[in-house]
């Protein structure tokens, strides 16, 4: 008698929490753009599959689908294990994490399962950018997760609706919105990847690079929550990870605090000169291109004022200097960006083949102000539609250590349009 009293005092907790999720949800979530988009949203018996990665975002977008009328489910990516690298046991970081997330989904009654996309990771993101690192290019692997892995191999795997005979959805918790843009001749819909409401949280920079197939299937439960709500609502239903602190960095290199050591692992040390720019002297010696970012302090011992890094120099092995993190060698307008990829490949923005170019808003790294810019295809970019092209991006304002590998992304007011890898700067 006492276990059945347990058990329906569980179930009334449960039925409570998910009834006070929905209030929240539709006062929160549904806007009048959404209402006009209820044929791109799930319906009753659709299936939706919810990433998680033990945190406190996941979590609550999990909480708010919750209460809805899906068939919903959740999984856990395993793109890294330490015990990779050693062939030990050692390091099991994933494993908290896959922990979180079963606590989280057993108190919202989910099934989850655990998916081991780290074969896909280290082909797809972590070789092409161990490759870079190698010749002093920075690349950004977070983008290339969402792309290749989340919004890649990861939907590959996901089953279709039984329902509807469509592709199944696909929610994760990154702050980002999305909406959708239909043409009057065509009643044709396509989906847009907008910004979210909580500005200082936005997500859109990691998510510029993903497919218009893959944006068709997103959803995005925090489009309209901010960070200290998010936590609020994770503390007020007793989520487990209520309480966990924002991952940083990135996923493979996890808790360790050397960025350059955990790389020497896989690339042999390649000692070169550190050269003072101006006058052509050597004053140091790296171990290797990828130890150092361009505007970042080279900590040359024995000089009177700080050396920053202006340009790696991968033919010549060199890093050269300027002093100050003010010099005028360390600003640039113009990014040249050989491979840029809209979202709607077919459709690039009016004006980019005009003498006038198309204005637009830039960032060129993640939480970054966008600045005002003009975008220009170059003249000798394929004219194919479909492809990526060249694009030459002039800024408003000088831009201060804009870095070779690096994504820029572009955005038409809230709306991200796509993004490319940063080739060079003039």
């Amino acid at each position: 008698m006492a276990s059945m009293l347990k058990l329906a005092s569980m179930f009334r907790r449960q039925i409570c929490m998910r009834r006070a999720a929905q209030r929240y949800f539709t006062r929160s979530f549904v806007t009048s753009s959404e209402l006009q988009a209820q044929a791109h949203s799930p319906k009753p018996g659709d299936k939706v599959v919810i990433g998680m990665s033990g945190g406190v975002d996941s979590s609550v977008s999990a909480m708010l689908l919750a209460n809805q009328d899906y068939d919903l489910s959740a999984v856990y990516m395993r793109n890294w294990d330490t015990r990779d690298e050693s062939g030990t046991d050692k390091g099991c970081e994933w494993e908290k994490d896959w922990e979180d997330v079963q606590l989280v989904c057993k108190k919202l009654g989910l099934p989850c399962e655990l998916i081991d996309l780290s074969k896909e990771y280290w082909t797809r993101v972590f070789e092409p950018s161990l490759r870079q690192w190698e010749v002093g290019v920075s690349p950004n692997p977070d983008v290339w997760c969402n792309r290749e892995i989340k919004f890649g191999a990861l939907l590959e795997r996901l089953p279709i609706n039984a329902s509807s005979n469509q592709a199944t959805w696909f929610a994760t918790g990154h702050y980002a919105s999305k909406g959708w843009s239909t043409s009057h001749e065509t009643q044709y819909s396509r989906p847009k990847l907008l910004r979210p409401r909580d500005k200082n949280k936005d997500q859109t920079y990691f998510l510029s690079a993903i497919s218009e197939s893959g944006l068709r299937r997103a959803l995005f439960p925090l489009a309209n929550s901010t960070k200290p709500e998010v936590r609020e609502l994770a503390k007020k239903y007793g989520l487990s990870t209520a309480e966990r602190p924002d991952s940083v960095g990135i996923c493979f290199v996890g808790e360790r605090t050397r960025f350059g050591g955990f790389l020497s692992e896989y690339i042999t040390p390649k000692p070169g000169p550190i050269v003072n720019k101006l006058t052509g002297e050597v004053i140091g010696e790296h171990e290797g291109l990828w130890n150092f970012t361009i505007g970042q302090n080279a900590r040359v011992a024995g000089m009177k004022e700080k050396m920053f890094v202006v340009k790696k120099d991968a033919e010549k092995n060199a890093i050269l200097v300027v002093p100050g993190s003010k010099h005028e060698s360390l600003f640039s307008t113009v990014l040249n960006v050989p491979e840029f990829t809209w979202i709607w490949k077919d459709s690039p923005p009016h004006g980019i083949d005009s003498p006038e170019g198309a204005t637009l808003e830039l960032a060129h790294r993640y939480r970054m102000s966008p600045v005002k810019c003009v975008v220009r295809r170059y003249q000798d970019s394929p004219e194919s539609q479909g492809s990526s092209m060249s694009l030459k991006i002039e800024c408003q304002s000088p831009q201060q250590a804009v870095t070779p590998g690096q994504v820029a992304a572009l955005w038409d007011g809230d709306w991200c349009l796509g993004s490319g890898i940063i080739e060079s700067t003039s």
